[in-house]
């Protein structure tokens, strides 16, 4: 059993329904589409995420918010400044996300066939507040993804690994070319409010 105070209990118990999930489901498929529609009834929730979990970085900020004891699967909090994007990158493994604050440009990648070709774009799509969406799964995983509104972007996200930990690849959009790097969890800022 998931023991988590973040001081929100509807986001605990997202939490603990989402180690459920990933403990009982082989099915991808059927995992993710559970964890999509759970974090959806998160997201009705008025202050879903602690607010130090919402500041921004000079660089995008990628927060651990829950990392499963068995590395089975993270919950992390993804924060884009106005302005700020991703490389283009994969992940390794499926992941689910839900808007908290702001709006997600998201464009998705064909895997290229080979080393030295560029990439070419299946979707190009808006995630507003409120909304949920996958981002990567076994079967489709490249994507760059950007704040898309005129205040940061605050994204929820269920990983299938410790995404902060795991090698992944950045790719060229011009060549196709692809070189190992991490992206490293970031420091969760002080919170500013006093109880």
């Amino acid at each position: 059993m998931v023991k988590t105070n973040t001081g929100n209990p509807e986001l605990d118990s997202f939490i603990q329904d989402v180690d459920q999930i990933v403990q009982d489901e082989r099915s991808e498929k059927v995992l993710i589409g559970k964890i999509k529609t759970r974090m959806q009834q998160l997201l009705k929730s008025e202050k879903v995420l602690p607010e130090q979990y919402m500041q921004p970085n000079p660089k995008y900020a990628l927060y651990p918010l829950h990392i499963a004891e068995d590395e089975s699967f993270v919950i992390a909090v993804a924060v884009w400044d106005v302005g700020q994007a991703t490389p283009m990158h994969d992940h390794g493994t499926w992941g689910v996300i839900g808007v908290v604050q702001g709006t997600e440009r998201e464009i998705k990648y064909a895997r290229p066939s080979s080393e030295n070709e560029p990439l070419t774009v299946i979707k190009d799509r808006y995630i507003r507040e409120g909304e949920v969406g996958t981002c990567c799964s076994s079967e489709q995983d490249i994507h760059k993804v950007e704040c898309a509104s005129s205040i940061p972007c605050v994204g929820l996200h269920v990983y299938g690994r410790n995404i902060g930990e795991i090698e992944r690849h950045m790719y060229d959009p011009q060549t196709g070319a692809k070189k190992v790097g991490k992206t490293p969890w970031g420091s969760v800022p002080e919170s500013n409010s006093t109880l």
